[in-house]
């Protein structure tokens, strides 16, 4: 069916939602219709060290999103209501762009419902001699075969694995099956990337980093998620326990439990669990990443 999707199948099917609708004529759960939307092409200070390097990563901010999470920092662009139309052609000039500002990969944000589009274009890019990795940087709430028009595109996996609780993952995201589906989507992410490489500067050239964000009072959710990835994947991935949920304007007003960042103590409770299970491929944060200014600004031409 995903194939089918590429060869202008009328209804989509692309990611979880199956929202089975015609995207050249009517706009999906995500915000979009089929024509690709950028919000911000830049380079980007603010990933896992391995990822920024002493450069930047070369970050495209895609239009839309599936999965509308309540305390979604980037909502001017995951509604689908800003950014510029681009074609395939000029997204592979994007890339090379990006490559030409020294950036040390190209990083693709929440790209789930354009992949087809996105596969074209990195597969133009790397047969005119592109050098950089390509990441794909996502929800984690991606279907299976959606990311197999990725095999061999893809680089470097950067999930997030947010919910292991089915109630939370509902009451927040609209996707009580979200943990089925990002357990479905990382193994297939694992497939295609199975171990993680660095090159001679410390960043990443190949693998997958699972990320974790804190919710505010939900310890116990990211310690179900830890416990799953460890016990699945051991030192074959990579972990980003991330401190810097920030409540966005508004969000106390129907989830008065978000309305704040997390503690110390809540964060140090998870990170002394992790070590607690021996891993140690991680990634932690300083709790002053958890500030606005940290949320990059999106334009309307990338």
């Amino acid at each position: 069916m995903i194939e089918n999707h590429r060869l202008n199948e009328k209804k989509c099917l692309l990611c979880p939602r199956n929202c089975n609708v015609d995207r050249d004529r009517v706009i999906g759960v995500c915000g979009c219709n089929n024509e690709i939307r950028v919000a911000r092409a830049a380079l980007h200070l603010w990933e896992e060290p391995c990822i920024s390097g002493g450069n930047g990563s070369g970050a495209v901010f895609f239009s839309g999103c599936a999965l509308h999470c309540v305390y979604c920092q980037n909502t001017k662009i995951s509604v689908g209501e800003t950014g510029e139309k681009v074609s395939t052609e000029r997204l592979k000039d994007i890339f090379f762009e990006l490559s030409e500002k020294n950036a040390d990969n190209i990083n693709l944000v929440t790209g789930d419902h354009f992949i087809p589009g996105i596969a074209d274009a990195i597969a133009l890019a790397k047969e005119r001699g592109i050098d950089k990795p390509f990441i794909y940087n996502c929800s984690g709430y991606e279907k299976k075969e959606a990311l197999k028009l990725l095999d061999g595109l893809i680089d470097v996996y950067l999930p997030d694995f947010k919910y292991m609780e089915n109630d939370i993952a509902l009451k927040y995201s609209k996707a009580a099956d979200y943990p089925e589906v990002a357990k479905e989507a990382l193994s297939e992410m694992v497939r295609q990337c199975p171990s993680v490489e660095f090159d001679g500067r410390g960043l990443i050239k190949n693998g997958v980093i699972v990320r974790h964000l804190l919710l505010p009072g939900h310890v116990k959710n990211g310690k179900k998620v830890l416990s799953y990835l460890n016990e699945t994947y051991g030192d074959s991935i990579y972990i980003s326990i991330m401190s810097q949920y920030t409540p966005m304007p508004g969000i106390g007003e129907k989830f008065p439990e978000l309305d704040r960042r997390i503690t110390k103590a809540e964060y140090d409770r998870l990170v002394d669990y992790a070590i607690k299970l021996g891993i140690e491929n991680a990634y932690i944060q300083d709790r002053s990443v958890a500030k606005e200014s940290f949320i990059p600004e999106f334009t309307s031409r990338p």
